[in-house]
């Protein structure tokens, strides 16, 4: 059996392109990129599955050796690529996590984040919204469109095409400005009703002086919080869907495929 040396090296170059890309981005891409939850061998096992079954679907790389200096600068390239893909994604599941601290810090089950805010004091709510962001991520087949978007990314930005730096930091940071927004759309039904409540017990305190507002604030806060959480919830695969959706057409528009 003779051993093409020459092809041999291409094909091992085309797989490694599309491990780099692909490891990169299911390093901050939602779920497989948790820290803690998913291990680094099972996502790396995830990785090489991915490329072996990817690499003979995409144009072929750059006759480039991975490890001399243009290589490690197409490297470079490839994980920029990937991480901002993940991180796209991944910020709209930080939206519902945020919305979910915004939302406790309303009711007062933050309250330990105000006294310590250095500390690892994790707010209930906002982790409730986390998790319930990652089942609608999967529930909305958002693992599926991560993988498409992987496949139809090598096609819009080949290895070694040229990337304008700018405009994918400018668009990353404006999707950082919309995380807010999406927060607040999500934690504003819960945030408006306890405004409503606290201004009620206010009225109420400056009425009658002589009652212990402070002792029913806290429960009523709390109890107000819980239904207008339950209320909100029927809405809230909606919103997420719309963050998700906005958010994988980004990722597209960022390499080329908007």
């Amino acid at each position: 059996m003779v051993v093409d040396g020459a092809a041999l090296a291409t094909l091992l170059g085309d797989w490694f392109w599309a491990f780099t890309r692909i490891g990169a981005m299911l390093m901050t891409a939602p779920i497989f990129g948790a820290r803690g939850q998913v291990p680094v061998r099972s996502r790396l096992a995830l990785a090489l599955a991915l490329s072996a079954v990817l690499a003979p679907l995409l144009p072929p790389g750059p006759a480039i050796a991975p490890f001399s200096d243009a290589g490690l600068l197409l490297v470079a390239q490839q994980l920029a690529v990937g991480v901002a893909m993940g991180l796209i994604l991944q910020l709209a599941l930080a939206a519902l996590a945020l919305a979910g601290q915004l939302i406790a810090m309303t009711m007062g089950l933050g309250f330990a984040q105000f006294i310590d805010p250095e500390g690892e004091a994790t707010v209930v709510v906002g982790s409730f919204y986390g998790l319930l962001g990652t089942l609608l991520f999967l529930a909305l087949d958002g693992h599926q469109a991560m993988i498409e978007l992987l496949f139809d990314s090598f096609h819009a930005l080949p290895v070694g095409a040229a990337l304008d730096g700018l405009d994918g930091v400018a668009a990353v940071a404006a999707w950082g400005a919309r995380l807010f927004a999406g927060a607040l759309l999500v934690a504003l039904p819960a945030v408006v009703a306890l405004t409503l409540v606290n201004l009620a017990f206010g009225v109420m305190a400056r009425a009658a002086p002589q009652l212990n507002i402070f002792g029913v604030l806290f429960p009523a806060t709390m109890l107000a919080g819980f239904a207008a959480i339950a209320l909100s919830l029927p809405a809230l695969p909606g919103q997420f869907g719309a963050l998700l959706h906005e958010s994988v057409r980004l990722a597209a528009a960022l390499v080329g495929g908007g």
